[in-house]
């Protein structure tokens, strides 16, 4: 079977494996269940002082990655593997990343991302390449480094082989449209409080009724959108039980920037 394969084009390369080279994705990586790597767009400017960027047309502040060097880039990246892997281009504007787009992409050959940096990518290799925008959030980051991380992380995590119970993906937060209900361990009194008696019964639908009704709770208080989404596709009403099939909703990115 062929491994997932994971492309990034990047100007800082040395940021890759990173988090990824340690824990369930690090182990897996050293299996062989996935492959990464880090492609320096910077490899493919033409002039000596290796130019990746130029002045916005229309003025303004900040660069813009050229379309020619980029493009180079990501020729070299479908070369090296399979040419049906999706290219996401990481940005503000993009669909923001949920759990149904992650396993999409998890059940894939991989993928191929692009992290731009300063004011962001010229738009005509972007059409070009008919490329899939996405976001990971609201908020501001440097570069698109951290969200590739972070995309990465959560295809890897599903991948065949790479977690030890296939349940526990199932029971997270956002698997089943709803937030994860709390977690309890040893001891089952720490600073006088307890550990909820249900937890403790050995009753195994009680539990599960118990589980369901903490994760609704907590979707409606802290999610309200989430919890709208499921109310209005009829599954805040479901029979309780561990498990759920509902998707959590998707949203445009409006203010966070991987560029």
């Amino acid at each position: 079977m062929t491994a997932w394969h994971a492309s990034v084009l990047t100007l800082f390369p040395e940021m890759f494996p990173g988090p990824l080279g340690f824990s369930l994705a690090g182990r897996a990586l050293r299996e062989g269940r996935w492959r990464l790597e880090a492609i320096d767009i910077r490899a493919f400017a033409t002039d000596r002082h290796r130019s990746v960027d130029d002045a916005p047309f229309g003025g303004g502040a900040g660069m813009v990655l050229r379309p020619d060097v980029v493009d180079a880039a990501v020729a070299a990246a479908l070369a090296g593997g399979d040419p049906a892997r999706p290219l996401i281009y990481l940005t503000p504007r993009g669909a923001l990343l949920d759990q149904a787009m992650v396993r999409e992409l998890a059940a894939g050959p991989g993928c191929i991302l692009l992290c731009g940096r300063y004011e962001g990518v010229d738009q005509r290799v972007i059409e070009a390449r008919g490329m899939r925008e996405v976001s990971i959030g609201d908020y501001v980051l440097s570069g698109g480094e951290p969200a590739a991380l972070a995309l990465l992380d959560a295809c890897v995590r599903l991948l065949p082989g790479v977690m030890g119970e296939a349940a526990s993906a199932e029971e997270e937060s956002h698997a089943a449209g709803l937030l994860e209900y709390p977690h309890y361990t040893r001891p089952a009194e720490w600073q006088g409080r307890r550990v909820p008696e249900v937890l403790l019964s050995g009753h195994h639908a009680e539990v599960a009724r118990w589980r369901r009704a903490e994760a609704e709770r907590i979707t409606r208080e802290r999610r309200p959108d989430l919890w709208a989404k499921r109310a209005a596709g009829g599954g805040a009403t479901a029979a309780p039980d561990c498990h759920g099939r509902a998707e959590p909703p998707k949203r445009d990115a409006r203010k966070d920037h991987e560029r």
